[in-house]
């Protein structure tokens, strides 16, 4: 099998993590000295990504891609009672990653049709 869904496998562990802590920071919008708390996405999604490697002259560098992951504390300022979440944020973060997601599933269904496609034609 491809490691196409390895890649894909971590894309959505780390989209539905955030997911998660996303949903968090709005159910505790109200709580006071709550601290909004997001995915380290970048890092979690270069850690699902596939081995990169140079394989002609033109390709781009892989170096420099970032490890680690995990769960940080959103720095933004607090209100009044100490919480820093904003609604309007966590629902556009929410968003974003619902289509992410979205894309992540689009992509590995199409790869399981590509694989049945070839298994019928063998």
């Amino acid at each position: 099998m491809s490691d196409i869904f390895k890649t894909l496998e971590g894309h959505l562990r780390a989209s539905t993590m955030r997911h998660g802590v996303i949903a968090s920071n709005i159910a505790n919008v109200d709580t006071p000295g709550y601290k909004a708390r997001d995915v380290k996405f970048n890092e979690s999604l270069s850690e699902a990504t596939i081995e990169l490697r140079n394989t002609s002259p033109g390709h781009m560098s892989p170096a420099g891609v970032a490890a680690g992951g995990g769960v940080d504390s959103d720095q933004r300022s607090p209100w009044g009672d100490q919480n820093n979440v904003e609604l309007d944020v966590e629902v556009a973060k929410m968003t974003e990653n619902a289509i992410f997601f979205q894309a992540a599933t689009t992509i590995l269904s199409k790869n399981i049709q590509m694989y049945k496609q070839a298994l019928k034609r063998t």
